[in-house]
């Protein structure tokens, strides 16, 4: 796991409830580009279903995350795309499942008027930071 700092609440910016307004560190940075509710063959999982979806992008984003030799401790940014705001309560019911509050990285929650299907609901990306390779 990479050294990360959090800063909830900057001088002179109300705290965050939701997300962390500052994360910072030193390393390798990955970028996860934004995770669909889809599984490994491709099948949307949890068609109409926020929460069904949601637990599928955050299991779609682990195993990115993973990839690069990182874990969601290294995460510094997420971010979400989702059809509707009515369903950040299940992003963030999934996004609970990985990381504690204690650990919340940056935020930010975009509603769009559709992504690249109709059926899906929401995407996330996410940007962390893993400790260097030795030299």
């Amino acid at each position: 796991m990479s050294e990360l700092t959090r800063i909830s609440a900057p001088d002179g910016v109300a705290p965050a409830a939701q997300y962390t307004h500052v994360v910072l560190g030193t390393g390798r940075f990955v970028a996860v580009s934004g995770q669909l509710a889809l599984d490994v063959d491709g099948r949307l999982v949890g068609e109409g279903d926020p929460a069904a979806q949601a637990h599928q992008v955050f299991e779609n984003l682990r195993r990115c995350l993973a990839a690069a030799g990182a874990t969601f401790d290294d995460v510094v940014k997420l971010t979400y795309f989702v059809t509707d705001m009515a369903h950040m309560p299940a992003v963030r019911a999934a996004r609970a499942e990985h990381i504690p509050d204690d650990r919340l990285p940056a935020a930010s929650a975009v509603q769009v008027a559709g992504l690249v299907r109709p059926e899906f609901l929401m995407e996330v990306e996410a940007f962390a930071v893993v400790p260097s390779s030795p030299s």
